[in-house]
């Protein structure tokens, strides 16, 4: 059979799929989100297309209750069902107090288990709500009540962490005032929620791609690219890398699971066309809280004609930097100040490899537009995403266009354990010189002119919180087999592990490596991570941290919460897959 064949066969679809999946896109462009031929009162909150009033319910107080159900919606042209909290997508805004203790009574009303997780919060292990650790998770027709104090503020979020019900819309954001007076003055406050939807079930998806992980992927290497490659590179080198990427068994382009052949991505649960629109008067300071609630997608978020001032990262605030763009992961929050003056401009957040964006507007009234930026083309994984740092290693770079240049050949040396495990079926590749700086703004952000925020940027206003040199050092592959499309840590899927034992009260500096040729966003739960430079310089404290191909991330913890956590990656497909450890402190 061949392959155009067998890829048709698993889609299940006729062999204009492509076409047919383009245009299915173009018509959620259209459609904006509206659940048409549906009740008034089944609507899910703010999706018009017209109105550009994409706000969701703000509940404040400190008692909330949360009622999980089943909602229809229509993003594309074709209705599904969503899994929706207290009938909207997203869930309501919660807003909180510093200080406060919270309760929240989640009723489940679905058909199966249910959970929410308070995504970043600093909590009681089983009030984290992670089935199987924290607790059992939430019957069909159970209530349960989360009850815990609020010792943290800025802006955080929430969402399910059972199956794949992240994916079907069960997510919101939390707002978070700190006791005293907030350092970050501004006249207005939005929320940016980025997130996905898809028509398939997910649970096929992740079929689908366990049988061929590149099955979305249509960014493939062609012979028009081969030759503006050897015009540039030369024939040598335009060959060799292509020949390189085929000995692997790898895809250059291989920049995410999934594409807008199956999504569409919203901001605040509106497609493109649907406007969600934000309201400002000229010359006002602008704080957006900008929120990844995506399961899959990497943003590149920015607003044409005006800068970004990030003053937040992971609710932490930060030294003020001024960029143009930022990328985030699925579960890293931004905040920003903006001062707009013109009437309108587009909140652009396209995605990591291309094939779609999510967008808004800022604007001086309802139902203005801005011109939308032009679409970049997805650019190539180069050899620092496969090789690390290439100092004295003696390969030959090419064009150095493609190996960036932000000090990726610079990086330290480090000594390098590759786990026993790591050597097996699960593992498609390792990195032996990883590198190890954060100036670098990753694979399509590093030809750009504008400025583009890195981690290296990032300085918490506050400093270390934890003075102490750490006690001992724990080393962890991000490690995975793209063909069988299974993911991993040390080579070994979550319930082939065996937990990770934190000592209660200790620091202890963590090594994140990865020996993939993608972007993973590893988010422990119940604890900070403090990222650390190359030379161990604190930087700021983050819940999810970003780790990029053939890159070594360090930070330390200071391990003063007891109990049973996750720790995991937050591409959910690749948790799913096996990226996912627990964590005892004991």
């Amino acid at each position: 059979m061949q392959y155009k064949d067998w890829r048709q066969r698993l889609l299940n679809t006729p062999s204009n799929y492509h076409v047919n999946s383009r245009r299915r896109f173009v018509q959620g462009l259209a459609a904006g989100g509206v659940l048409g031929a549906m009740p008034l009162g089944q609507l899910a909150y703010g999706q018009g297309a017209s109105s550009g009033n994409s706000d969701v319910p703000v509940l404040r107080g400190t008692t909330f209750n949360l009622t999980i159900d089943r909602l229809p919606v229509n993003f594309t042209g074709v209705p599904r069902m969503a899994t929706a909290i207290n009938g909207t997508l997203p869930g309501p805004t919660l807003r909180w107090k510093e200080g406060d203790t919270v309760t929240i009574n989640v009723t489940n009303r679905l058909s199966e288990t249910t959970s929410v997780h308070w995504h970043g919060m600093i909590l009681p292990y089983t009030m984290d709500g992670v089935p199987g650790l924290s607790y059992p998770g939430i019957k069909p027709g159970e209530t349960f009540q989360y009850r815990f104090k609020v010792q943290q503020s800025g802006t955080y979020w929430y969402h399910s962490h059972s199956g794949f019900q992240e994916m079907t819309g069960m997510y919101g954001a939390i707002i978070i005032d700190p006791a005293e007076e907030d350092r970050i003055q501004a006249d207005r406050d939005h929320v940016i929620l980025l997130s996905e939807w898809t028509d398939e079930d997910p649970h096929y998806v992740f079929q689908k791609l366990k049988t061929m992980g590149h099955l979305y992927n249509f960014n493939q290497p062609t012979l028009p690219g081969l030759l503006e490659d050897i015009a540039r590179d030369g024939m040598q080198t335009a060959l060799s890398r292509r020949d390189m990427f085929n000995a692997m068994r790898m895809k250059p382009t291989d920049l995410a699971d999934l594409s807008a052949e199956t999504l569409t991505y919203l901001m605040n649960g509106v497609t493109p066309s649907g406007n969600s629109t934000k309201l400002f008067s000229p010359g006002e300071r602008v704080r957006l809280r900008v929120i990844n609630g995506s399961g899959n997608t990497f943003f590149d978020l920015r607003i044409p004609e005006l800068p970004m001032t990030v003053v937040q990262v992971d609710g932490i605030d930060v030294e003020p930097i001024t960029v143009d763009e930022f990328r985030l992961g699925p579960g890293e929050t931004y905040d920003v100040i903006v001062r707009p003056i013109e009437d309108a401009y587009s909140i652009f957040a396209e995605t990591m490899e291309r094939t779609g964006y999510a967008l808004g507007t800022l604007a001086t009234r309802p139902g203005l537009r801005a011109a939308i930026p032009e679409r970049r083309q997805a650019q190539w994984l180069s050899m620092i995403d496969m090789m690390g740092n290439m100092s004295g290693q003696g390969h030959d770079m090419g064009n150095m266009e493609h190996a960036g240049e932000h000090g990726a050949m610079n990086s330290p040396a480090v000594t390098v354990r590759h786990a026993s495990s790591e050597f097996g079926a699960s593992t498609d590749m390792r990195v032996d010189s990883p590198r190890t700086n954060l100036d670098e703004p990753g694979v399509g952000l590093r030809e750009t002119s504008r400025r583009v925020l890195t981690l290296s940027d990032l300085q918490s206003l506050d400093g270390e919180v934890d003075g102490r040199e750490p006690e001992r050092e724990i080393e962890l592959h991000l490690t995975g087999n793209m063909e069988r499309y299974s993911w991993s840590i040390d080579g070994l899927e979550y319930g082939k592990s065996t937990p990770v034992h934190f000592r209660h009260g200790e620091k202890l500096r963590v090594h994140l490596h990865n020996d993939t040729m993608m972007t993973h966003p590893m988010h422990l739960h119940g604890m900070w991570s403090d990222l650390e430079d190359a030379n161990g310089n604190f930087l700021t404290r983050r819940h999810t941290i970003p780790v990029q191909p053939a890159q070594r991330v360090s930070f330390s913890v200071t391990a003063d919460a007891l109990g049973r956590w996750a720790w995991h990656c937050h591409l959910l497909l690749h948790m799913d897959a096996g990226m996912f450890r627990e964590v005892i402190v004991t």
